[in-house]
């Protein structure tokens, strides 16, 4: 697919807030990876104080971003304006081929101002949406109606998952299926592959004894992550006198303090530790012999991507794009309901057989491995590139 002699397709990539989580990772692996073909220039909003900060990954890859200060997470019409009047800027300034954005705010706001600006080709991935379970059914309708307005001036909408582009053509119909592209996450996951030095070292950082069953859960400490489930769960699971379990939330966020006094109500403080952001995540994995989530809502939860690549059996509520990344009944379990009582008995059964755990360990690895390689993803957006640059000219 190369174009030599040339000139380079200019992308300019827009994010909401450089944390951590699937789509920062997206666009660092297209900013790092994509080919010669193309120049990218990478805009976002800063991480708020309770989400981990993502400029590590950043500096690591060697990437460089420009951040948009009055980029916030909450809706604010004075900064919101401020974001969209200082992306157009850019705009003008960079002159990009391509304008892609990822995620709501950057979606609305970026495909805003590339809509003012006569930008040639938009294309905006969903990293999840916010059309139920996030706001009341009168601003659900609303951002329903802008969505469907946005995506008639877009270029190209990229589904990270299958069922996310089944929500985004059937059930909310916000665009046609001709225009929404499938394009999995895909990561750099070598970091993550399992080993047994890695497992022992990182038992003992974590003061892990050989028969305690550690279970994790990782993710931003807010109500869309439905923490509760988890801890009622636990709770339950160490009703057994034995008390073989310790389980970890990694994470921060708004609720942390209401979590923590829910242990403390349950009498389990001796037995959840919470560990707030950790960097170096693939070593909390390591340590880890299940890892859960119980979110409400989700796009493609990267979670479950590391701890399978770590090789680690997985526990998840059937939401989002869960059913593309999990294979129940092989490289972990897909729950029937968002009951703690079904989670803690689910804990339970993997607990008992440590063959089970294995056999799911390995499956789990070798599936993620092969399906969310960060090649796939590069190969499959330059070809989405090309064709929308392509039909651009004609």
């Amino acid at each position: 697919m190369k174009t030599e002699g040339k000139k380079k397709v200019r992308v300019l990539r827009i994010l909401n807030r450089f944390n951590i989580g699937g789509p920062v990772w997206n666009v660092c692996m297209l900013t790092k990876y994509i080919s010669s073909d193309f120049e990218t220039k990478l805009i976002g909003g800063k991480a708020t104080p309770t989400e981990g900060d993502a400029s590590s990954i950043l500096k690591n890859l060697e990437i460089e971003a420009e951040i948009i200060l009055p980029m916030s997470r909450e809706v604010n019409m004075f900064l919101d304006y401020q974001s969209f009047r200082e992306i157009k800027k850019i705009i003008r300034s960079y002159q990009p081929d391509i304008v892609h954005t990822h995620a709501s705010k950057a979606g609305f706001l970026g495909r805003l101002a590339a809509i003012s600006a006569h930008v040639p080709v938009i294309v905006h991935t969903f990293h999840g949406h916010v059309f139920e379970g996030y706001f009341s059914p009168p601003k659900t309708y609303l951002i329903k109606t802008i969505e469907r307005w946005l995506a008639k001036k877009s270029s190209a909408i990229v589904a990270i998952s299958e069922l996310q582009k089944k929500d985004l053509t059937q059930k909310y119909a916000i665009a046609p299926a001709s225009k929404v592209h499938l394009i999995p996450l895909g990561f750099d996951l070598q970091r993550f592959y399992p080993s047994t030095e890695k497992r022992q070292t990182a038992r003992q950082n974590y003061q892990l004894s050989e028969g305690t069953i550690a279970v994790g859960i990782v993710g931003r400490l807010t109500e869309i992550k439905n923490h509760n489930m988890f801890i009622q769960a636990a709770a339950l699971v160490l009703q057994n006198e034995k008390k073989t379990h310790k389980f970890f939330i990694v994470g921060d966020g708004e609720l942390k303090d209401a979590l923590v006094e829910k242990v403390k109500a349950l009498g389990i403080e001796d037995f959840v530790v919470f560990t707030s952001w950790i960097e170096a995540i693939e070593g909390f994995y390591s340590a880890m012999d299940i890892i859960c989530l119980t979110s409400l809502n989700e796009g493609t939860p990267v979670t479950l991507i590391e701890a399978q690549a770590s090789g680690i059996p997985v526990i998840s509520t059937n939401v989002g794009g869960v059913k593309d990344m999990v294979v129940d009944g092989e490289t972990g379990v897909i729950l029937k309901t968002m009951e703690d009582v079904e989670l803690s008995e689910t804990i339970n059964e993997l607990s008992a057989s440590k063959a089970q755990r294995l056999q799911m360990s390995k499956n789990a690895h070798n599936f993620v491995v092969n399906r969310f390689t960060y090649l796939r993803l590069i190969e499959n957006m330059e070809k989405l590139y090309f064709e929308l640059t392509q039909n651009d000219k004609k």
